[in-house]
């Protein structure tokens, strides 16, 4: 499995022999090989972020593939972060997922299907609510077989998307090396487990929130470690000027109005790299809608395979593509200076997902595994350790906290 997800990053087979891989084949139950898919992706991280060898246990991936269930605040699980909307609802024909966990989604809901939209649902058909709710700006997907879903344009768009697209946007000097500098203009697990990463490995990380849209408290504590987080609305030139490295987790087009497209970004800011994650990818008549994991695996067949309708063992579309999304950042980055260019890195939850169903499928069935080894106390919570021989987070995270400014 590394062997292939290494080289859809377009690493050195030769690096391979750095990593090792170790722990039970199955320690996540699913139908799809996600134990052996998610390691892979997190050893694909750690073979980016070192020079040395490195190492990822099965168990340990198990916890950090599913790292918010294990946030504790005070020695207290913090209230749920799911909306009672965020759930399987059955329609007149058949099932559809919503996601609301923020405010402005679950309105948007509910404009749609009045005050009591639960019982409301009931009496729409799916795809007709889902195309209701994706034109309200709600976010929504009709649970699918694999055949319906890969008899829609969307769902051949989706089996278009690489696992990981690199491609270079123009011309540019090699920058010097210096501690990297990453703008992250992410939220909602994908985007975040990226940048985590690249800021325990070392990265200076500055996330920017809008000021009018809020994080929800228990996403913001369990995703910003080791990262500076700060409230600033776009643009955000100055700090573009200064960034090695953007990651953005929005819609494709949905920046572009800021001046944030990545080839507008190329020319203004030559030798930058580019990441940048969305639901759906950029090809496809659903490119502009907004989803997650949960609505990915809703539309894509995974939740009837998983279910009827059920779900994987772990929001592993987000977490893989996270650490896909850190991986390919790092080799861009180092690419960029030995070589020059300005590097773009493209990934997709959609794309993620139709990889993961290309695989062969696994029996159910997993070993349970201790959570605590891989657990670490960080000022007032208890938090996954990040992923790795020998590495723990060192800042706790201070939602808005910091200047949106780089350190000297």
């Amino acid at each position: 499995m590394i062997e292939a997800v290494w080289a859809a990053l377009g690493g050195s087979a030769g690096e391979l022999r750095r990593l090792t891989i170790s722990g039970p084949e199955r320690t996540l139950g699913s139908r799809f090989p996600v134990t052996a898919f998610g390691t892979a992706t997190i050893g694909a991280a750690l073979l980016a972020a070192s020079d040395g060898d490195v190492a990822i246990d099965t168990r340990q991936a198990a916890v950090v593939l599913r790292s918010e269930r294990y946030l504790r605040r005070a020695g207290e699980e913090p209230s749920s972060l799911f909306d009672p909307l965020s759930a399987f609802h059955r329609t007149a024909d058949g099932w559809i997922r919503l996601h609301a966990n923020y405010p402005w989604h679950a309105a948007a809901a509910r404009s749609v299907l009045g005050d009591d939209p639960a019982a409301a649902i009931g009496d729409w058909e799916k795809v007709p609510l889902e195309t209701a709710l994706h034109e309200a700006g709600g976010v929504a997907a009709a649970t699918r077989t694999e055949e319906e879903w890969a008899a829609t344009e969307a769902g051949a768009a989706a089996r278009s998307l690489p696992l990981v697209d690199r491609r270079v946007l123009g011309e540019a000097a090699p920058r010097p090396a210096r501690r990297p500098r990453v703008l992250d203009l992410t939220r909602v697990i994908a985007g975040p487990v990226a940048t985590r990463t690249l800021a325990v490995h070392g990265a200076d990380v500055l996330r920017i929130d809008p000021p009018h849209l809020p994080e929800i408290p228990h996403q913001a504590w369990e995703m910003l470690p080791d990262k500076r987080s700060a409230l600033a609305s776009l643009p955000l030139e100055d700090l573009l000027a200064g960034a090695d490295v953007v990651v953005t987790g929005y819609r494709p087009g949905a920046l572009d109005r800021f001046g944030m497209a990545p080839e507008e970004l190329a020319a203004r800011h030559p030798g930058l790299v580019v990441v940048t994650l969305s639901a759906w990818g950029h090809r496809g008549p659903w490119a502009g809608r907004r989803g997650f994991d949960s609505l990915v695996q809703s539309a894509c067949g995974i939740g009837l395979v998983e279910g009827d309708p059920g779900a994987l063992p772990a929001q592993v579309l987000d977490h893989a593509t996270g650490y896909l999304g850190a991986a390919g950042a790092l080799l861009a980055l180092a690419e960029q200076r030995r070589s020059g260019g300005t590097h773009h890195v493209r990934l997709a939850l959609a794309g993620t997902a139709s990889y993961l169903q290309r695989l062969p499928r696994t029996p159910p069935g997993a070993e349970d595994v201790d959570p605590a080894p891989y657990l670490q106390e960080l000022g007032p919570f208890t938090i996954a350790r990040p992923p790795g021989a020998g590495l723990r987070w060192t800042s706790v995270p201070d939602y808005g906290g910091a200047a949106p400014e780089w350190l000297p």
